[in-house]
């Protein structure tokens, strides 16, 4: 509704993981080297980990889109799997096209020879799951043997596993320290910074064809950030939102009480500490 008002072409502040509209922070640059690097050094399981809406999935699907042709993936986005469902979509991930009621023992014989065959013309191959925090113990212990397809020096299958912070304190458990030790890579996307995140509005907005990157002044911008601390999705959510208000509203730039708007509507935080965010003649103080 607002594109054409604020000179967009299309919508800036999107909560689906667009690759185009990827912020490349420090943190983000650091995972995506640690992926990139543990799958071409056949380094085996490789933990990423990040608060919700900090863009663990977005960061997957660019990593997936920037591998070489080498190197072939299986992508799992949904933990809540039985270890049948969960073999199944690995098979169908590296399009072995087995039929459903193939057993494990056929699954695994079927993989193992795939990634020998792979092995041996010098051809990566990854397995990533998302969300794996949510995964049950057993199937953590299906990747743990997983993870035993290997060689002499080298890691057959490399293993990416992306997850909440709760991910790490799963792997801590003492029945899970077998897990835990063929851990061999770890890291970790932060939130934005107070200034990555007026670098990062800026940057989405450009990105989105307006040729103002300044429609949120300083205040709004001010606000945002403190209360998103920094993570992407909630900032994407304010910004939409404010621009939408904006339109209603007839005003060209989104100032801090726009944002409040917003914040008070989405019900983002309570009410005083929205307020001490807020500069005292737009707070109404």
């Amino acid at each position: 509704m607002y594109l054409n008002y604020y000179g967009l072409k299309e919508a800036p502040f999107g909560l689906t993981p667009d690759p185009k509209f990827i912020f490349e922070t420090e943190s983000y640059l650091e995972a995506l080297s640690t992926i990139q690097y543990g799958i071409e050094q056949s380094k085996g399981i490789i933990v990423v980990v990040g608060e919700v809406g900090t863009g663990k999935t977005t960061t997957l699907r660019s990593a997936i889109q920037q591998f070489s042709q080498r190197v072939q993936s299986a992508y799992i986005f949904n933990p809540s799997l039985t270890a049948a469902e969960f073999f199944e979509q690995i098979c169908n991930g590296f399009g072995l096209g087995l039929p459903r009621s193939a057993s494990k023992p056929k699954r695994l014989d079927a993989l193992g020879r795939l990634l020998a065959q792979r092995h041996a013309e010098g051809l990566r191959t990854a397995l990533i799951i998302d969300e794996a925090h949510g995964l049950p113990k057993g199937l953590l212990e299906e990747v743990r043997l997983l993870a035993n397809f290997e060689t002499s020096s080298e890691k057959l299958l490399q293993v990416i596993l992306c997850g909440q912070p709760e991910l790490r304190a799963l792997l801590n458990r003492p029945d899970l320290r077998q897990l835990k030790q063929r851990v061999s890579l770890r890291c970790a996307l932060e939130p934005l910074s107070p200034f990555e995140v007026s670098e990062y509005i800026r940057f989405r907005l450009k990105t989105a064809g307006t040729a103002r990157d300044n429609l949120f002044d300083l205040e709004a911008v001010t606000l945002i950030s403190r209360i998103s601390q920094g993570v992407p999705r909630v900032v994407n959510n304010i910004c939409d939102n404010a621009l939408l208000f904006g339109f209603s509203g007839n005003c060209q730039t989104v100032g801090a009480g726009l944002v409040l708007e917003v914040v008070e509507s989405l019900d983002l935080g309570p009410t005083e500490y929205v307020l001490e965010s807020v500069p005292r003649a737009v707070a109404g103080g």
